[in-house]
């Protein structure tokens, strides 16, 4: 695989990490929240279902393996209890409604989100997405039309991009998902349903292999993101700015 050129590079480390704090911050949003109660679930629930459902209505081992980080039992419980509730497609759909209704919030009056929406589009419709299957079923989806919805979608939808490439990178590199966790973020096990005594301690290898993934991630987005001309490269890093301010301030 190529070496990343410079501007590429340059591109994918400023608007990546965004993307990756940002693109989730629908999720447990007080409208989202509220929304999974009118239909009779909790936010985890619809967290998993809503996030998942564009898989299909398919096994909890299917969702617990696109996820991947998750302990599966949590995965099978959460998705076996909501999909007794809703259609997987249809919670898919209410998720991706929730990240526009959450757009149209946050991000309305901002400027330059249609440059942003149209950069951030051009490197979605450049993804490849083979063996991404998260990603993939989110690309299937449609989009809102109006900006501020279409933003806040296409940051979530390029956040599944690298997180599913990111998974495929980890395992490539020989790192059992979970363990990435002991890795990264020790402190945020419990969240994925994951005791300390589940996992071992990380290891000189298992640290090597995450940097080895974290490079191999940066491999597999960079061909999208430098289908980018300098205007577009522009953009999508003004845009991820303004997103941030308004979301973050």
């Amino acid at each position: 695989m190529a070496d990343i050129p410079d501007d590429t590079r340059s591109l994918i480390d400023h608007v990546c990490p965004k993307i990756r704090d940002l693109g989730w911050a629908h999720y447990f949003a007080p409208g989202t929240v509220a929304r999974a109660e009118e239909l009779g679930l909790d936010f985890l629930k619809l967290y998993v279902i809503g996030r998942g459902g564009v898989l299909g209505d398919v096994e909890a081992s299917v969702v617990s393996s696109a996820f991947g980080y998750f302990k599966p039992s949590l995965i099978a419980d959460q998705w076996n209890a909501a999909r007794r509730v809703i259609e997987p497609r249809v919670a898919g759909r209410e998720y991706g409604e929730a990240a526009a209704r959450y757009g149209r919030e946050k991000l309305t009056g901002i400027d330059g989100l249609e440059d942003y929406c149209a950069a951030a589009s051009a490197v979605n419709d450049a993804a490849d997405d083979v063996a991404l299957s998260l990603y993939a079923g989110w690309k299937a989806e449609p989009l809102a039309e109006d900006p501020p919805a279409r933003a806040m979608q296409l940051t979530a939808l390029l956040r599944e991009f690298r997180g599913s490439a990111h998974l495929l990178a980890v395992r490539a590199s020989g790192v059992h998902p979970p363990q990435a966790h002991r890795v990264k973020r020790p402190g945020d096990l419990g969240m994925f349903g994951w005791e300390p005594v589940d996992l071992p301690e990380p290891t000189d290898e298992d640290r090597a292999g995450m940097r080895a993934a974290e490079a191999l991630t940066d491999r597999l987005v960079a061909p999208a993101y430098g289908a980018l001309d300098a205007a577009g490269a522009a953009a999508l890093r003004n845009g991820i700015d303004a997103v941030e301010r308004a979301l973050v301030g």
